[in-house]
């Protein structure tokens, strides 16, 4: 118990370490595809995370992306209206999508 207690007392000294010089975080760039609302999607997904969120997602089917920008609105508010979702969700399939041929059909909510 002792320990515990005195490890929390001297654990809020590293909060406070000072580093001597400049630090580089580096950069990663995730460059989008071009088509047919690429301005639109990189406005409204790059506000709030970069672009490698959506590459990492790997080939998705349009219900897929439909789904997660309905939820990138409803829970993370993103600023994107509701006449855009279709913009954003046929820009993010036609160009990082499964090319399914059934699910291919979805109706914006």
């Amino acid at each position: 118990m002792k320990k515990i207690f005195l490890v929390s007392l001297l654990f809020p000294i590293f909060l406070f370490a000072q580093v001597e010089g400049e630090i580089k975080v580096p950069y990663v760039d995730f460059p989008m595809k071009d088509g047919k609302g690429v301005y639109s999607t990189r406005g409204k997904c790059n506000m709030c995370h970069s672009f490698g969120y959506v590459i990492n997602q790997g080939k998705q089917s349009r219900a897929f992306w439909l789904e997660k920008t309905v939820k990138m609105i409803k829970t993370f508010n993103a600023p994107i209206a509701e006449a855009d979702i279709e913009v954003v969700v046929n820009y993010l399939y036609e160009n990082y999508g499964s090319n399914d041929e059934h699910n291919n059909s979805v109706e914006v909510p």
